[in-house]
Order: structure tokens, then C-alpha cells, then sequence
């Protein structure tokens, strides 16, 4: 099989550019925002100001998610996915050079905003350029990328706070994220312009059945689901007695467990029904949360790691999977519905985590909050299970 990595043409080129693009977007623009946590709250940051900045990043990302949705023209995704790697550079950039709080906060809503652009817009790009019969499998491969993207992020930052601080770990991670651009740039780009007709479609709002409307709501529970540990879990684990300095370590489990998720959930989901699949996901993902406020075992909090790792990229791929299956021919607007929905969760769970640490000195009301919120989540799509007359 020949393997030319500079072909733009090329199925392996092309995955490796969508896979370093997530890691420019979700690993440096993202997720090096909790690998780095602990330090910059020994800096600067307070508990309340780290949360705010997350719901800022996640308020950036929604916008993001949402713009991208309407995005019909091939050569307009290309534009956008190239301005999210420029902003994703500059916004870490200016973490590494400066503390102005307001610059901050600009800061995170633009890099949320070139995360989707990178995850969502890249990732359609990818799916246009493969030349797969079966382009599921592929997407499992590109989706592996955000765990991927979580174990460079981490290792490159722990690396850097040997001896420096997290500015400079910021910058070392700002230049990685400008060198590996010009691979994703020139890879996920087209030889001549695209003349692609934009498929219209009605907007039409019978598409949101009882069963629709539970899933959504299941969606949002997911998208809070996902915030807390990933904003929060390495000082999560540091602050659990005898466990100080394992974050690091419990996150480097996140994005080692994450690598394989989507693949896996993905084939359990074509086996098993996406439903029946999601509420195992989400099952395991509420033990994850509450390991931490029972336990304060090294193993058993890294297994609360794995569990997060392993849940939360799956289930942002069973769930866009089945609701493009439910939507037909009418994508748009119940993808715009559930990216909503996920994101309201995002943006408000920071918030909600913040006030409820400084008011109990601690994680664990968090923690209760988040996993009861995931559960009901859960009894929605047992719900709509019951509801629903067909097998999905």
C-alpha cells in the first residue's frame, strides 16, 4: 500500500491532518486549559475565574458549532477551518504573553470559536476528501484525535512545568500548535475550486416528536456531563487527601482512554442499538464522576479518569450519529437543536460547579450535582425507549 504523506489525495494524509487539526483545536486551544489548572491556580487564577473562562471557551465553541451548521459551500469550510487554526495559534499565544483578565476571557471565547472550526468544519472536510466505501471506520480513526489530541497537550505542558511556568508552557505549546498547522493547511485544502451545489431543504419543525425532544434533553445532560471533569479533573484528583500532584497523571489516563472510544462505542452502538448503547455510556460515566467523592484511592480515581476518557467522545459520536439518522432529510435544524442543547450544558456547568466549590470548600457537591444531572438524563432516554414504536 503506498503511503505518501504529502498527497492530498492520500486517505492516510488526509486523516493525520484532521488528527493534528483536532490537536491544534481541542488539545492546545481546549483541553491544555486543564492540564495546566493546577498551576495556573497556584499563579493567578482563582477556582471562580477558571470556571468562568471555561463557560467563556464553551460559550466560543457553541457559536462556533452552531455558524458551522450553515456552512453548505466546500470552499467557505475551507476558509473558516483555516482561520480556526490561525485564531486557535494566536488565542494560546496570548495566554503565554499576558494576564490581563479581559484579554483572557476574549481569549477563550475566540479559541472556543476555532475549536469548532477545526473539530466540526475539519472533520467535514475530512469526510468530503476520503475515498472510503465505508467512511464510518475512518471517522472513528479522525474522532481518536481528540484523545490523542488530550495526551500531546498534556505531556508537552508537564514536560515545560519541570522548569518553567505555565506562560511557558502556553508558548512552547502556541509554536507546536503554528508548526503542525501547516500540515493540516495544506492537506485539507482542494487542487481547484469546488463548484458543489448546497442541497436545500425546508426548515420543518415536525422533526421534533416527543422522542426527538427527550433526546435533546439527554444531549444537554451529556454536555454538562462533560464539563466538570473536563475542566476540572486534575485538581479534582490533586485535592483528594494523599493524592496530591496524580492530576497530571489522571488526565494522561483521560486521553489515553479516549483514543480508542469512539471506535469502540460506534461498533457497540451498529450491534446494539445507539440508544441502548448511550445509556451504558452514560451509566459508567456517572461511576467516574462519583468515584472521586467516595474514594481517595490512587487506582480507583484513575479509573474515574478512564471512565471520563472513554465515555465522553463516544458520546458526542453516538449522539450526532443517531440524530443525523433521525434528522433525514432535514439535518440542519436537528443538529442545530442538539449542538444547542449540548452546549447550554457546557456553558452553564462551569458556572454552576464554581459557586457550588466556594460555598462547600470542595468537589463533592460538584461531583453529586453533575452525576444526578447525567442520571436524568438517562431516564430520558429510558423514556423515550418506551415511547418510541421503532427500534433505533
Amino acid at each position: 500500500m503506498n503511503i505518501n504523506l504529502l498527497d492530498r489525495n492520500n486517505n492516510a494524509a488526509i486523516l493525520l491532518a484532521g488528527i493534528l487539526a483536532i490537536v491544534v483545536g481541542v488539545g492546545v486551544a481546549r483541553f491544555a486549559f486543564t492540564s495546566l489548572l493546577p498551576s495556573m491556580l497556584d499563579g493567578f487564577l482563582s477556582i471562580t475565574d477558571a470556571g468562568v473562562l471555561a463557560s467563556f471557551n464553551f460559550v466560543g465553541y457553541l457559536l462556533g458549532a452552531i455558524f458551522s451548521i450553515f456552512m453548505k459551500d466546500i470552499n467557505t469550510k475551507v476558509k473558516y477551518f483555516r482561520i480556526g487554526l490561525i485564531l486557535s495559534v494566536i488565542t494560546t499565544l496570548i495566554l503565554a504573553t499576558t494576564t490581563n483578565e479581559t484579554l483572557w476571557l476574549l481569549s477563550r471565547i475566540v479559541a472556543g470559536f476555532g475549536s469548532a472550526m477545526l473539530l466540526i468544519v475539519g472533520g467535514a472536510l475530512v469526510m468530503v476528501k476520503l475515498n472510503y466505501e465505508d467512511k464510518t471506520k475512518a471517522m472513528g480513526i479522525h474522532f481518536s484525535g481528540i484523545g490523542i489530541a488530550i495526551v500531546t497537550s498534556e505531556l508537552i505542558s508537564q514536560y515545560v512545568l519541570k522548569n518553567g511556568t505555565f506562560s511557558d508552557a502556553w508558548f512552547v505549546l502556541s509554536i507546536f500548535a503554528f508548526v503542525i498547522s501547516f500540515y493540516s493547511m495544506y492537506i485539507l485544502s482542494f487542487d481547484k475550486v469546488l463548484k458543489q451545489e448546497a442541497v436545500k431543504y425546508k426548515l420543518s419543525m415536525s422533526i421534533f416528536s416527543p422522542y426527538v425532544i427527550l433526546l435533546i434533553l439527554a444531549y444537554f445532560a451529556e454536555g454538562v456531563g462533560f464539563v466538570v471533569q473536563g475542566t476540572f479533573l486534575p485538581d479534582i484528583i490533586n485535592s483528594l487527601e494523599g493524592l496530591e500532584g496524580y492530576g497530571s497523571l489522571g488526565w494522561l489516563v483521560v486521553g489515553i482512554a479516549g483514543i480508542p472510544s469512539s471506535i469502540i462505542w460506534t461498533r457497540l452502538a451498529h450491534n446494539y442499538g445507539s440508544v441502548n448503547i448511550i445509556i451504558v455510556a452514560m451509566a459508567l460515566q456517572v461511576v467516574g464522576i462519583l468515584i472521586p467523592a467516595f474514594t481517595t484511592n490512587i487506582y480507583i480515581n484513575l479509573l474515574s479518569g478512564a471512565l471520563y476518557g472513554s465515555t465522553f467522545i463516544g458520546l458526542v459520536a453516538l449522539f450526532m450519529h443517531l440524530g443525523g439518522k433521525l434528522a433525514g432529510k432535514n439535518p440542519v435544524v436537528l443538529m442545530g437543536a442538539m449542538t444547542a442543547a449540548y452546549g447550554i450544558g457546557q456553558v452553564s456547568a462551569p458556572l454552576y460547579s464554581v459557586a457550588l466549590i466556594e460555598r462547600f470548600g470542595n468537589y463533592n457537591s460538584t461531583l453529586y450535582v453533575t452525576a444526578s444531572i447525567v442520571f436524568v438524563g438517562i431516564l430520558f432516554l429510558l423514556y423515550a425507549k418506551r415511547i418510541s414504536i421503532k427500534t433505533i
